[in-house]
């Protein structure tokens, strides 16, 4: 042994006994140095003779193995025993290194495809091909039947992407306050414009929102309309068009038209993003989500209806959380009179106590609704919204509504019972978006205490909410989720730490935990942009799945056992490679999809049909090229290298048409048509390697290894 190959085994040893050490008495995980190792006797192999270099190869991987096996790495076990099979072939007395190395790829490659697809298959059969549990357990993507084949839920919601148009409007509106504020002189233009500061804007200046897309400017005196300068325009004008009028001291800006397009677009992308974070977090892997225009589809295999409910109820939950001052300093509703009140809609206006400062408190007024019989909470707040509809709130307040209670002593449960109102300034001091971290918890009391959901705010919000309640002591926070107040919680003291919490509402323990447990999983994946709306909704039973699955799979495989058959009559043992070289691409192709967690459908089976033609191609052009060079008087060997050699230009054209057509269809199309491209991209990749690739590898042996006098390829040969 050589003094490289010394050093290499000594550094091999070295770092397995320092991850066992490290693992055992230093209690650090050895994924880390088991990486090291690898890597560094790799490094140091570069120096050593061939044949030792793989033996060092296998007991570099072996250690490697062990140690990550030892760190429970699933994927560096498989890793480490591709790189020892991969070696051992190698080490084979068979043709020369280029060779056997090629072969090797060839052989890792077909087993981390089976591995792959072994709980696939496993599923799939119904447990006849056993896969055990640990492998089922680390490989948790795989193949899913598709809507189609399976039958299911089909579920179409539409974005409301005009609400994101008005949402960027508001925030530019809240801009333009805030730099209007500063140039009156109202505010140092230091941190957020307070609402002591707009009240005295108000004076000089009213921003407007009439319409989602437009911002209306309406000064006191015309004079000021000077502080629209250039400075002003130059900074929101990329965003929107300056529109003077329609008086002298008005100023009208519009969002542009391109912004509302990318503002349309990114309110769908989003809204999808958000949407596969909840199916992802339900645990449904086979669940499909495509959008088309405004509409999102969500497509859930199976017949499980309290599945499909909790789908349904945790897509519809906006998950827009704000935090807002109640202004209970204007008693709105106390000048509503009672004949003014609608009659039969069970409203009414009640007068409270209500806190408006430190030592300070006010007669302060709310209305509230009385559900009907058989009507359901959603129902009665719709009431609700109606009539506070017609009430003339003004542009900078909002009428909020809290869900009352009441508490029956004897069962100890409480029953939701209608609805109150609060009015409160429009302008959110803080949103959801301060939020890192959702936790469900339950209160400390005796017995069984409240679910509630804990709220950790980024440093920022923390910050920020850490201001807002030093200045608001002994005033009403409202916690307002999906334009629901949640609570109205009196500010006690300044709250820093940055948390906060939403507790859940009527119900019995296991239905607030629930409940809370819904609401974890919405605020941790993120708030939609816009809210969504079932627009359609239709069912697939799963006997017409069965029968999709049973006529497609009938069709496919007498498609590919006829050309299976057709090859090896016609080419002989040529044609019998070839079907092995079409069935490892079926096989390559499957653990690829599967590794994308994709969704099996009936053009998807098309698509597998179609790569099994294409990759017949590719090797009559080849076998049809050396029965030519064959033909013409060459040797075996110079047949085979010009036959793969002058076929290979044509294959690839045919190959790379077909995949820029792919690639069209998958950048342009939807649903099924992009399921049908993303199947035939992958199956033309995998064609080249086992048409091409891995057919040579065994004619390259019958021409220099076997040293065959006659090949196989038709009958006269």
């Amino acid at each position: 042994m050589t003094t490289a190959s010394r050093i290499a085994l000594a550094i091999i040893g070295l770092c397995a006994v320092f991850a066992v050490i490290s693992e055992r008495f230093l209690q650090i995980d050895p994924a880390w140095p088991a990486s090291v190792g690898i890597l560094v006797g790799l490094l140091a192999l570069l120096v050593v003779p061939s044949k030792m270099r793989l033996l060092l190869i296998i007991l570099n991987a072996g250690v490697g193995g062990y140690l990550f096996f030892r760190a429970d790495s699933f994927w560096g076990i498989v890793v480490c025993g591709l790189v020892i099979i991969w070696c051992l072939v190698g080490l084979l007395p068979l043709m020369d290194g280029a060779w056997r190395f090629k072969i090797g790829l060839v052989v890792c490659s077909f087993l981390a495809g089976s591995l792959v697809l072994w709980p696939t298959a496993s599923r799939m059969s119904g447990g006849k091909l056993v896969c055990p549990q640990y492998i089922q357990d680390r490989i948790d993507f795989g193949i899913a039947p598709g809507l189609d084949l399976r039958g299911g839920l089909r579920l179409a919601y539409t974005v409301e992407v005009e609400e994101a148009i008005r949402d960027k409007r508001d925030h530019l509106a809240d801009d333009m306050r805030q730099d209007l504020a500063t140039s009156f002189g109202f505010h140092s233009g230091d941190g957020r414009v307070t609402r002591e500061e707009l009240q005295k804007l108000e004076s000089k200046v009213h921003v407007a929102t009439p319409e989602s897309a437009i911002l209306r400017l309406k000064f006191k005196d015309a004079g000021d309309v000077g502080k629209v300068d250039d400075r002003f325009t130059k900074k929101f004008t990329t965003e929107l068009a300056l529109q003077r009028g329609p008086g002298a001291d008005e100023v009208t800006f519009k969002i542009r038209a391109e912004v509302e397009s990318q503002i349309r677009e990114r309110a769908v992308a989003q809204a999808k993003e958000t949407i596969v974070r909840r199916v992802d977090g339900l645990g449904l892997r086979e669940a499909s989500v495509t959008t088309r225009d405004e509409d999102i589809i969500l497509e859930v295999p199976g017949d499980n209806e309290k599945q499909f409910d909790d789908i349904r109820d945790t897509i519809r939950r906006t998950a827009r959380l704000e935090f807002k001052m109640v202004d209970d300093e204007t008693d709105f509703f106390g000048k509503i009179k009672d004949e003014e009140l609608p009659e039969g809609e069970g409203i009414a206006i009640y007068n409270e106590n209500a806190p408006a400062g430190p030592g300070k408190t006010v007669q302060s007024h709310f209305a509230r609704i009385t559900k009907r019989e058989n009507e359901t909470m959603t129902q009665c707040r719709e009431r609700f919204k109606k009539w506070a509809a017609t009430l003339s709130v003004p542009d900078d307040h909002q009428v909020g509504f809290l869900a009352i209670e009441d508490y029956d002593p004897d069962t100890g449960k409480t029953t939701e019972v209608g609805w109150r109102t609060f009015y409160m300034f429009s302008r959110a001091e803080l949103t959801g978006d301060s939020i890192t971290e959702a936790n469900v918890a339950q209160e400390q009391n005796q017995g069984m205490g409240k679910y509630y959901v804990g709220l950790t705010f980024s440093p920022a919000g923390a910050d920020r909410f850490e201001e807002i309640t030093g200045a608001n002591i002994k005033r009403r926070f409202a916690i307002i989720l999906d334009d629901v107040v949640d609570s109205a919680p009196v500010i006690q003291s300044k709250i820093g730490g940055g948390r906060a919490s939403i507790t859940m509402g009527a119900g019995d323990p296991e239905q607030q935990l629930a409940q809370a447990r819904k609401l974890e999983l919405v605020l941790r994946s993120g708030a939609l942009p816009a809210p969504v709306t079932p627009s359609n909704e239709s069912r697939i039973g799963p006997s017409l799945g069965r029968d999709a699955i049973g006529e497609g799979l009938k069709g496919a495989a007498a498609g590919v056992g006829l050309v299976l058959l057709a090859l090896a009559f016609y080419y002989r043992k040529s044609g019998i490679v070839a079907d092995l070289a079409v069935l490892f691409n079926l096989l390559l192709q499957l653990a690829i999809l599967s590794t994308f967690g994709a969704t099996m459908t009936l053009p998807g089976i098309a698509g597998l049909a179609l790569t099994v033609g294409i990759g017949v191609d590719a090797n009559v052009l080849i076998n049809e090229r050396i029965r030519e060079e064959l033909r013409a008087g060459r040797t075996v060997r110079a047949a085979v290298e010009a036959g793969y050699d002058k076929a290979f230009s044509s294959i690839l054209d045919g190959h790379v048409t077909v995949f820029i057509s792919g690639l069209i269809l998958a950048q342009y199309g939807t649903g099924p048509v992009k399921g049908f491209a993303v199947t035939l991209i992958v199956g033309i990749v995998c064609s080249l390697f086992t048409g091409v690739f891995c057919t040579r590898l065994v004619f390259d042996w019958w021409a220099r290894g076997a040293k065959v006098k006659r090949l196989s390829v038709g009958a006269e040969f």
